[in-house]
């Protein structure tokens, strides 16, 4: 590992181990269902296909170069390789996170956009589309999904789940906890016989989006 900057791949791998089991706990994915990545200078730190995250350990990292050629470890890359390599030659992300969760996969077999319920749409980039389906490991699959994610940082994935991305695992985790959480609230919200949620206006949204350029803690 040293010849790759060994401190910085080992927390990094430590990071989307952290990650996948934080997705695993919280329900997201079931069994080895998911994926987590993260980019360190040219090493793509990634899940390896097949293996439950809790018997992975820090000699177990797996790495590829932004090709998908393997650099790193003995086991077989997530599947889902193509789809988180899309998104990192198509950005500067530095953090990729993949789910299954309940509510986001069952609203993206719903709607070609999740409807404006909230303004959590705009941690987002405004409002999220829906990747047309394709096979999971397909360029195809990575084609639509990066459509559906242009000046997006999310997306669902139709019949499938979910992609969010960022500056690091814990904001790419946190996306995909808001875009769950918002997909479970249109369910909830659209389900009452007789009445339509209200939904905000694109204006509204993007006066949301102005007001979250000076949201959090300065510096």
């Amino acid at each position: 590992m040293s010849d790759m900057g060994g401190d910085a791949i080992e927390q990094a791998w430590d990071g989307v181990v952290a990650t996948a089991r934080r997705t695993a706990a919280e329900g997201l994915v079931v069994g080895t269902s998911g994926n987590v990545s993260a980019r360190v200078g040219d090493v793509v730190l990634v899940t390896p296909s097949g293996v439950p995250y809790d018997r992975l350990g820090p000699g177990d990292a797996v790495g590829v170069d932004l090709e998908g050629r393997q650099v790193l470890g003995e086991m077989v890359p997530t599947s889902e390789l193509p789809l988180h390599l899309a998104v990192y030659r198509a950005s500067d992300a530095m953090a990729v996170v993949h789910t299954h969760a309940v509510h986001a996969t069952a609203v993206s077999t719903l709607v070609p956009e999740i409807p404006l319920v909230h303004y959590a749409a705009a941690m987002l980039g405004g409002p999220v589309r829906t990747a047309p389906y394709a096979r999971y490991g397909t360029r195809e699959l990575a084609d639509n999904m990066l459509a559906a994610l242009r000046d997006r940082t999310g997306c669902l994935l139709q019949n499938h789940g979910t992609v969010t991305y960022g500056n690091t695992l814990d904001e790419a985790y946190d996306r995909t906890a808001q875009l769950e959480w918002m997909c479970r609230l249109w369910l909830t919200a659209s389900s009452v016989p007789g009445l339509r949620p209200s939904l905000l206006t694109p204006a509204q949204l993007r006066d949301v989006q102005e007001a979250l350029k000076g949201y959090g803690q300065p510096g």
